[in-house]
């Protein structure tokens, strides 16, 4: 093995780029798939993210479960293709279109020409591929960017249309007329998952407006409310809840008459100054005050009263429409409980107008605002208005013609689209859906229940709730730049093909196909089966939902069924997917409701569902508030290994938020790499001590035979298999949020415990054999833990492995070419396990009392007594760990005690947390006696783990025992008080210069005391007492300074003054030859 510097000067960051030259040199990628291809085939389906922006946190964070994943998967025998994917369509590709060529309308499109217009979007999907592959393989993942697949494919696309056609010939795709939401800024339906979390809380106008009743004897006018105006000049019909109470009432100032809820007369405004908003709840005692009741009648007996229209746009509706219908949707939380109704424009108003016979169905109904949100000619007024800006005008028409009750401003959750930042409006139109009906989402649940998801309650709630809700899918989009829908229909509607291939498009055209988007396909029509007379089949203009492609993707990125047929059908469904939390109600909803439709399966087994990335701030990340790192600039800095652990020992694995911080990567650099590395150096550095001192180069020996006495090499190796077995159970669970703890806490016990505590014996100071076993246990624990860590941490364990490996002839040149270590639970010793993890239990609260009483561990003490019931324990802490207790706390003697008592008093205390809900009212009585049980008593309750109080059973976790410390008859508080002489402070002292001096561990010096007190007898006598203690301790004698020869070279010296009340120097010094010059001149 080569020298390593020290930690300090080590630069992760410039280690993980010569890691990547090195994979680049023996092409590890590539190498490892072509060594693996006949092993068995795990599947993983890499979701494709948008090719229009740069990568961030997010992108790193699900990149790395994935990489972990396939890296596991790989060295457990599998063979994982893993190829990037791009998700090229829709909409964040057309707005970069819109805003190069300055596109405001749907109408300016058809002017440039689509085919200009998806040139254009094509030449933005390849704009940060670059950046992409940079950031990513600077990120440690490894995945093909050579073979990636694009959503724009001919391939891709022609497996989404076969999925398509399957759909439809399982009768699930129809075209419907529906009040979809709409995205004016994007002019094009959406669906209702790509809003849900794009919720703003907005001040929008409102208004009260009159409809006057025709032929009603008090001249009386129905009130409607509503924080839409710009509906109002549609408006077709008034809606009412049939089972409320209406009145009639008369405004005892003005006269007018009006017709409400009783409920929502409070809503009406008084003579109070201080009005009250329509979604409010105003004052009812003054509105009543305000009113005189005319007549009072239920909701039913209203349906089919006529209303003077408000505008007469739609005079041609005037024999149907205009009057009152009824339904339980009305509500009184808000408004008069009166609705008024603009079908076009709402789901429930379309509704219930199609039930009352106010429109019919189809695309008959008149929508008066375009795709763009503009009013058409029929609203002459505001024709070419857009409907948002058009409110305040429209509320000023209404009061012109007497009409408006009141008007203000109503502040309430509004959705907006999240991509034109847009507020949504709903909009009737034509679109394609997949029908999900109770059927289909029946299955839906049985296929869910199938697979396993991390964490569980992510699939339990939020996805099983949003497949009980599922709806019927709209899969079309009126845009350009997309996947083309597969539909030709004829003009009269009665002919429908729907391609399945590339080859049947040109087969029923005559026309060679050679790309599937808009501008190359729009033209082809198809002859009508029925005869020249019925003309031709043209495609339908939508596009697909990019959804669907995505939902596509395990089909569509093979080109299924056209290629890959039997590899598709042998490995579906897919072994792993991995995505945020956000996509619960996209890719992971599209993925499983195509793949059960389409072959009643799951599209996948396993799911791991993260969190988000949001800014230290706690807000989302910001390009425009920049307050977030660059991730470049933080994989340069610290590393990607530091980010990637940073990421996943989180709560963000377990699909929660994390707060992204730079100070947490650097506390992984310092608490998890430094210390690993400086054990890693320590191997290094003793090794070479052994090469220089004679003994060649060091072969450790091969842990399947390696065999020692020594308890901490028992320990560290049963340690290794217990981490070997706890990561395969829990990676094979997909559960990344405990294996990293996990590894975490190993590498602390190694570089702390195994190292720490083994100095000597790695330095060579209980002889040349016990080292090499030694060293030989610390280098197959480090290269097995390196393998173990690889998935998580592959750049690292790389370099430490690339250096382990020359120790060792036959090693594999990569450290991700290596298998994952097997389990081997005969290896495994709980109760070492147990007995090293009890003894850093004492170690710590002796520690602690060392803290509270002020003394420093270079002071020695003179005994410690460690009290516990487990007499296996005590043997252990007598025995084999004593040593290891005496040095790591400066302690001279050792006792071991059984009896708890002796030092203790015990008292139970009732855990009210726990027992309050489950006891009630005997929770007093219980608490009582628990309070009152004796010294025997808790100890009896401890031995069986239950005790029963008042007719109830208690266990271990419903009381809490607590220990108070007693101090033992006949001894006085300063007789068990700390007390020491001083004896440990040469040793540091010592330690300390060969530091200043610049010494290596491995560099050797002779080292000189000389006191400097009147009285030298008192040194001399502490050095006399402590000889073997100083010399195990440093290493070497302390020799007194008048045995330092005339000609030795002192390296350093330094005076100490009153230390523990003496004063001494110290010297460094090494002996030096002396040539006998006689001898020489005689030559």
């Amino acid at each position: 093995m080569e020298e390593v510097g020290e930690g300090k000067d080590f630069s992760f960051p410039r280690e993980e780029e010569k890691v990547l030259s090195f994979w680049t040199h023996i092409d590890a990628f590539k190498t490892q798939l072509e060594r693996t291809k006949h092993l068995p085939e795990y599947v993983f389906y890499d979701g494709p993210p948008f090719a229009t922006g740069l990568p961030h946190y997010g992108h790193i964070l699900a990149g790395t479960i994935k990489d972990i994943v396939t890296r596991y998967q790989t060295m457990t025998g599998h063979h994982v293709t893993r190829r990037f994917g791009w998700d090229c369509h829709g909409i964040p590709v057309e707005k970069l279109v819109d805003e190069k060529l300055g596109v405001k309308l749907k109408s300016q499109v058809l002017q440039i020409g689509i085919d200009k217009y998806n040139e254009e979007a094509r030449s933005f999907v390849s704009l940060y591929v670059e950046e992409w592959e940079k950031v990513i393989t600077r990120s440690g993942r490894w995945i093909d960017f050579e073979n990636d697949y694009k959503t724009m494919d001919l391939s891709f696309m022609e497996s989404v249309w076969w999925v398509l056609a399957q759909l439809f010939d399982k009768k699930l795709i129809y075209r419907g007329f529906k009040v979809m939401p709409y995205s004016t800024g994007l002019k094009t339906q959406l669906s209702n998952s790509e809003f849900k979390d794009s919720y703003k809380v907005v001040s929008d106008p409102d208004a009260m407006v009159t409809f006057p009743v025709i032929g009603d004897e008090d001249n009386a006018a129905f009130v409607a409310w509503t924080t839409t105006p710009w509906t109002l000049p549609c408006n077709l019909a008034l809606c009412v809840n049939p089972e409320f109470v209406y009145l009639k009432v008369r405004n005892k100032h003005s006269g007018k008459v009006y017709v409400v809820a009783e409920s929502r007369l409070s809503a009406l405004p008084s003579d109070n100054p201080k009005k009250a908003k329509g979604g409010a709840k105003p004052d009812s005692g003054a509105a009543a005050d305000s009113y005189e009741v005319l007549e009072k009648f239920e909701g039913a007996s209203l349906v089919g009263r006529k209303y003077e229209p408000l505008f007469d746009y739609f005079s041609d509706f005037s024999s149907e429409a205009f009057r009152v219908v009824a339904d339980d949707y009305v509500t009184d939380d808000s408004g008069t409980g009166i609705v008024h109704c603009a079908p076009a424009f709402g789901e429930d108003d379309y509704r219930v107008c199609l039930e009352n016979n106010i429109v019919e169905a189809g695309e008959g109904l008149v929508v008066a605002v375009d795709e763009d949100g503009l009013f058409t000619e029929r609203i002459t007024h505001f024709f070419g208005r857009y409907v948002k800006d058009a409110d305040k005008d429209i509320i000023e028409a209404v009061k012109a013609k007497g009409r408006l009750v009141k008007s203000g401003r109503f502040t309430h959750e509004y959705p907006f689209c999240p991509r034109s930042d847009t507020p949504i409006i709903y909009r009737a139109l034509p679109s394609w859906f997949m029908r999900v009906d109770e059927q289909l989402k029946e299955q839906m649940l049985q296929n869910t229940e199938q697979t396993h998801w991390v964490p569980n309650h992510v699939k339990d709630k939020r996805f099983r709730n949003w497949l009980q809700d599922a709806r019927d899918w709209c899969i079309s989009r009126s845009r350009f730049w997309g996947t083309p829908l597969p539909i030709w229909i004829s003009d009269d509607g009665e002919e429908v093909v729907v391609m399945d291939s590339v080859e049947k498009l040109e087969k029923l055209s005559g026309v060679k196909v050679f790309d599937l988007h808009r501008d190359h396909i729009d033209q082809i029509t198809i002859p009508s089966s029925r005869g020249p007379e019925f003309g031709v089949l043209r495609r339908v203009e939508d596009v697909f939902d990019c959804w669907f492609e995505s939902g596509s993707m395990p089909y569509a990125y093979i080109h299924y069924p056209f290629e890959n047929k039997e590899l598709f059908e042998k490995n579906f469904p897919g072994d792993f997917v991995a995505e945020g939390i956000d996509q619960t109600r996209g890719w992971f909803y599209s993925l499983m409701v195509l793949s059960t439709a389409l072959f009643g399966k799951p599209a996948f087994r396993n799911l791991i569902c993260n969190g988000l990335v949001l800014a230290e701030d706690g807000k989302k990340m910001s390009k425009s508030l920049v307050n977030y790192p660059p991730p470049m600039e933080v994989l340069d800095e610290y590393g990607a290994d530091a980010v990637r652990l940073y990421l996943i020992n989180s709560p963000i694995v377990r699909a929660e938020s994390l707060r992204f911080r730079k100070e947490g990567v650097l506390g992984v650099v310092k608490n998890v790499f430094l210390p690993w590395y400086n054990a890693y150096r320590f191997l290094v550095q003793n090794a070479k001590r052994l090469e220089i001192e004679g003994s060649g180069p060091f072969v450790p020996t091969d842990v399947a035979t390696l065999r020692s006495s020594n308890v901490l090499d028992q320990w560290i190796h049963s340690a290794t298999q217990s981490l070997v077995c706890f990561v395969r159970q829990e990676m094979d669970g997909y559960r990344l949020y405990t294996v990293v703890p996990y590894l975490l806490k190993f590498l602390d016990n190694l570089t702390n415990i195994y190292v720490r505590f083994n100095r000597k014996r790695l330095k060579g100071r209980t002889g040349e054999d016990d080292c090499h076993i030694a060293l030989s246990t610390l280098y197959n624990v480090l290269l097995t833990s390196c393998k173990v860590m690889t998935p998580f941490t592959p750049f690292f364990t790389e370099t430490l492995y690339q250096n382990l490996r020359k120790a060792c002839e036959g090693s594999e040149e990569s450290i991700h070419y290596c298998s994952f270590p097997e389990a081997e639970e005969t290896r495994v010793e709980r109760r070492i396990e147990q007995s090293v993890a009890r003894m850093m239990t004492v170690i710590d609260l002796a520690r602690n009392i060392r803290e509270r009483h002020k003394l420093p561990l270079k002071t020695p003490l003179k005994e410690i007594t460690v009290v516990h019931p487990d007499a296996e324990f005590l043997d252990d802490i007598t025995g084999k760990l004593r040593e290891y207790v005496l040095e790591e706390l400066n302690v001279r003697s050792l006792v071991p005690c059984t009896d708890a008592l002796k030092y203790a008093s015990l008292k139970a205390e009732p855990d009210f947390s726990v027992l309050g809900k489950r006891l009630g009212k005997s929770m007093g009585l219980v608490a009582k006696e628990v309070r009152e049980m004796s010294q025997q008593d808790i100890l009896r309750f401890e031995e069986a783990g239950k005790v029963t109080i008042a007719g109830h059973t208690l266990e271990l976790t419903d009381i809490k025992i607590v220990r108070v410390f007693k101090r033992p008859e006949g001894l006085k508080d300063k007789e068990i008080d700390a007390n020491g002489d001083g004896t440990g402070l040469p040793c540091l002292l010592v330690q300390k210069l060969r530091k200043k001096s610049g010494l290596e561990p491995t560099d050797f010096v002779d080292v000189y005391i000389e006191s400097l007190d009147e009285d030298e007898s008192v040194l001399q006598q502490v050095l006399s007492s402590q000889e073997q203690y100083i010399k195990d301790t440093i290493g070497s004698s302390l020799l007194p300074s008048t045995l330092m020869p005339s000609l030795a070279v002192i390296l350093s010296d330094e005076r100490f003054q009153n230390v523990s009340k003496l004063s001494f120097k110290i010297s460094l010094a090494r002996p030096a030859l002396k040539f006998n010059e006689g001898a020489i001149l005689a030559l």
